[in-house]
């Protein structure tokens, strides 16, 4: 079956993170639910059988079989993911992104810096997780609005570190 207790290690180490940088940045009481579905059988199994300690076992599924069950099962449970916020538009009848509230955006953030800790270990920068979502989402359906707050937040972590980062996010209430 892989390797359960090195995969329930990663996935709490990272969940700590980020309930810690969610209070950082005042949402605390979100932080604590956060990614909890990867515990559920169908998240935690994929997890567990793909695990290499250094990337998402979600990017071995689909390099497998074409796609991964556990992403789409997680992706439709988190709403601090960007494919979690799409919907029809009434007027064109597509499939178009929606404005991302800001807590969810704040918790993007939190995500992305502690999956990148996790990941890169004591190779960790704050320039990563910029580099990520530049080189990364490419294609990816993104509000306007959304796109621009959580590339100017990405920034703001590479230059100024993510703890100074976190207390200047905290204060932004809203767009």
């Amino acid at each position: 079956m892989g390797h359960p207790i090195k995969h329930f290690i990663t996935i709490t180490k990272h969940r700590h993170k980020v309930i810690r940088f969610c209070f950082k940045m005042g949402i605390g009481m979100q932080g604590l639910f956060h990614d909890l579905s990867k515990y559920s059988l169908e998240e935690f199994l994929v997890g567990c059988k793909y695990y290499s300690g250094n990337c998402s076992p979600n990017s071995k599924e689909r390099q497998l079989k074409g796609y991964s069950k556990a992403w789409m099962h997680h992706k439709g449970r988190n709403k601090h993911h960007l494919e979690y916020w799409v919907d029809i538009d009434l007027a064109t009848n597509k499939y178009e992104a929606v404005k991302v509230p800001i807590n969810y955006v704040k918790e993007m953030i939190a995500d992305r810096v502690a999956a990148s800790l996790i990941y890169y270990k004591d190779k960790y920068h704050d320039d990563i997780p910029l580099k990520y979502f530049l080189d990364k989402d490419n294609g990816l359906k993104i509000h306007p609005e959304t796109y621009s707050l959580l590339l100017n937040w990405l920034i703001l972590v590479s230059e100024k570190g993510h703890l100074e980062a976190f207390k200047i996010i905290k204060k932004i209430k809203d767009y």
